[in-house]
């Protein structure tokens, strides 16, 4: 029997309510197994628009191995996540293991942190195109992005492409 693939998706005060939202229902509904981490476990966050996502997971209680990948919405939450240690260094493990790491919007601040884009093609929100270039990045202004292990999207209008790429990623990717 194939086990079920389990996901982090992270989360700080004030992030995209839809980059967050629309890929974990997604996944959910492909019956992938997906925990809210953020910097405390058990806490409510808002998003920008407001909708609440409460954590199931702190980011010092988890080990990499243990997941099979990673989702980053935007907003301004990636400005919050990209200072915290254990969230970077997550992020850096699972690039090291190659699981799939999905980036949207400014989610891309979070991954120029954990300084994982150098000689990487990838996308975002323009304005964080001269952070990602200054990362190593070749930046490109594409719907969705798969450089290897690495999913990364623009802006909400994305979304439906981002995440039906990040689920083949997933599913092409061994357990």
């Amino acid at each position: 029997m194939k086990e079920n693939k389990k996901i982090l998706c992270f989360v700080a005060e004030l992030f995209e309510d839809l980059e967050l939202w629309y890929p974990v229902l997604r996944l959910r509904e492909e019956g992938i197994e997906v925990k809210l981490v953020g910097k405390e476990a058990n806490k409510v966050y808002k998003g920008k628009n407001g909708v609440p996502a409460t954590t199931d997971l702190a980011f010092n209680e988890l080990v990499a191995k243990d997941y099979d990948g990673v989702l980053i919405p935007g907003g301004y939450a990636p400005d919050k996540l990209r200072v915290i240690e254990e969230a970077l260094y997550l992020v850096k493990n699972m690039d090291d293991m190659n699981k799939p790491i999905g980036q949207i919007c400014h989610a891309g601040q979070v991954t120029v942190s954990a300084g994982i884009l150098n000689g990487r093609k990838v996308t975002s929100v323009k304005a964080i195109k001269d952070d990602m270039v200054n990362a190593g990045a070749q930046w490109v202004d594409e719907e969705v992005v798969v450089d290897e292990n690495l999913v990364s999207s623009r802006t909400p209008a994305d979304l439906p492409a981002y995440t039906k790429k990040y689920i083949e990623v997933l599913n092409n990717t061994s357990v």
